[in-house]
């Protein structure tokens, strides 16, 4: 391995993602996750080589123990003198970040002060960023913004219809996320397509738990359904996406719900968990479907591909030419059940499925999903991962140059 490479870090609450990866071939050398963080159960397992381990962490359980971990296992593996930077997913860049940064003093606070817009978030973003100055001393710390790519859209997408000062003075307004998922299947769309990306228009469906959708017009994010949080938008895995306003009130007022008990319905008890009453993952949801004849499952299904496709639709007009959709995430790579009802309603766009292609195309496969008169509809699996050390590796090659 002789090419420099950069550690991605990807930073939860309870848990962290990580990956060693050269930026300019995309290989991945080593990948891992730490879960059940700050409890006694604290695990991290890393896949190396073809092969998997896991092993328990140590007291106190935390970021910093299990960042200290893939240090000492980066430096038995021969690999820790290759890192050139560190590279950290960060969910909420607000305004002031539209590219990735080099990570200071006065940006780590810019993060924590944009924690009030993401509180579930930032914060533990930068629990990750301490933790890794401190195991990698001097090594230069990147963040990457998940709003970033977002910062194109116009007034006219962002503006909520709320009194003006509450965007002037608190910054309320839309600034969508996995940007970076949409800046990467937007630009390999864009391969497929033999366009460039400044030519390329596209709406681009990112679905897993978490659920966005996205217009990119001429290689630019002009729309998004996320908004000021992950909250807005398309019925997810246990957001509801929108709702009316009024309910919130209703449920405070009417239903006596405390404001925390309405913050954890919205986002922890809703989507196709609350929808269905069974779970948030659509495997267990399709299975009920297509084994068991649920029709309960069957509607809930219905409700989320709706809101999708509607989400697509609306995006029509945010575009001055139509080139593709893409679905990528966990749900948007795999279900074919999904895809299949999203397109189906979309026939007036001129989109349509080619069922067996959509069979086909699961389980890390890429390709085309429509038929050959169709208006292209794509499937792209994301690389979130690569993004984050391609743009780490840049800016710094930008600072050293």
């Amino acid at each position: 391995m002789s090419e420099q490479t950069v550690l991605v870090i990807n930073c939860g609450s309870s848990s962290l993602k990580f990956s060693l990866i050269a930026p300019d071939s995309g290989e991945q050398f080593v990948s891992g996750v730490a879960e059940r963080l700050l409890t006694e159960q604290a695990f991290i397992k890393v896949s190396y080589q073809g092969s998997k381990q896991q092993t328990a962490l140590t007291e106190p359980f935390d970021h910093q123990v299990a960042v200290n971990f893939i240090v000492d296992f980066l430096q038995q593996a021969g690999l820790s003198e290759k890192v050139s930077a560190v590279g950290h997913r960060v969910v909420h860049g607000g305004e002031s970040y539209s590219q990735p940064t080099i990570i200071d003093d006065s940006v780590k606070a810019s993060i924590a002060d944009l924690g009030k817009l993401a509180p579930l978030h930032n914060p533990v973003n930068l629990i990750g960023i301490d933790a890794a100055e401190k195991a990698f001393d001097g090594l230069m710390q990147v963040a990457v913004f998940d709003t970033a790519f977002h910062q194109t859209m116009p007034s006219k997408a962002f503006i909520y219809g709320l009194p003006y000062h509450l965007y002037k003075q608190h910054g309320i307004r839309r600034y969508g996320f996995h940007g970076t998922s949409h800046y990467f299947v937007a630009n390999q769309a864009a391969k497929e397509l033999g366009k460039p990306i400044e030519q390329t228009s596209v709406i681009t469906a990112h679905l897993g738990n978490g659920c966005s959708v996205t217009a990119i017009d001429n290689g630019q994010s002009v729309d998004t359904s996320m908004g000021l949080t992950p909250l807005e938008g398309v019925v997810m895995g246990t957001r509801s996406g929108d709702i009316d306003p009024g309910i919130v009130f209703h449920l405070i007022e009417q239903l006596n719900y405390s404001p925390d008990a309405v913050n954890s319905l919205l986002n922890k008890e809703s989507g196709l968990l609350g929808i269905s009453q069974m779970s948030n993952d659509c495997r267990t949801i399709e299975d009920a479907i297509l084994e068991d004849n649920d029709t309960h499952a069957d509607m809930t299904m219905d409700i989320f591909c709706y809101r999708i496709a509607k989400s697509i639709a609306s995006y029509m007009a945010a575009l001055t030419h139509f080139d593709a959709l893409v679905f990528t995430g966990g749900i948007g790579e795999n279900s074919d059940l999904v895809r299949s009802r999203v397109v189906r309603s979309l026939a007036l766009l001129g989109l349509t499925l080619d069922e067996q292609r959509n069979t086909d195309i699961r389980f890390g496969k890429r390709g085309i999903i429509s038929t050959d008169e169709s208006v292209l509809c794509l499937v792209i699996p994301t690389n979130e991962e690569l993004v984050i050390a391609m743009q780490s590796s840049d800016i710094i090659a930008k600072q050293q140059g």
